[in-house]
């Protein structure tokens, strides 16, 4: 889906992560593995991308972003935290609305 991958790219650029290390499958670093999480909740939280194409665009089954979303979730009570995610949901809403809307 275009809009899960403008999401990584989103994503990277923001938290100054490689998008191909957020597109790799496998194990990552946890800065990695935090910031991909970020992008798989606002992918389906925010943006309405089910969970099975969030995870099929970044090489996971729904399982895992379902993981992800409940962890960020849980996160979000650290005030911190919770700015850094607003803004990232910020930015995507700016970015994709519109096209999720067509």
């Amino acid at each position: 889906m275009e809009v899960c991958e403008g999401m990584i790219d989103v994503c990277a650029a923001l938290y100054s992560v490689s998008s191909k290390e957020l597109r790799r499958s496998g194990r990552s670093g946890t800065d990695v593995a935090r910031v991909r999480q970020i992008a798989m909740y606002v992918s389906h939280v925010t943006l309405g991308i089910s969970m099975q194409e969030v995870g099929r665009c970044f090489a996971r089954d729904r399982t895992t972003v379902r993981h992800a979303c409940h962890l960020i979730e849980d996160l979000r009570d650290d005030d911190e935290f919770d700015r850094t995610v607003m803004t990232t949901e910020r930015v995507a809403i700016a970015a994709f609305k519109s096209r999720l809307e067509a």
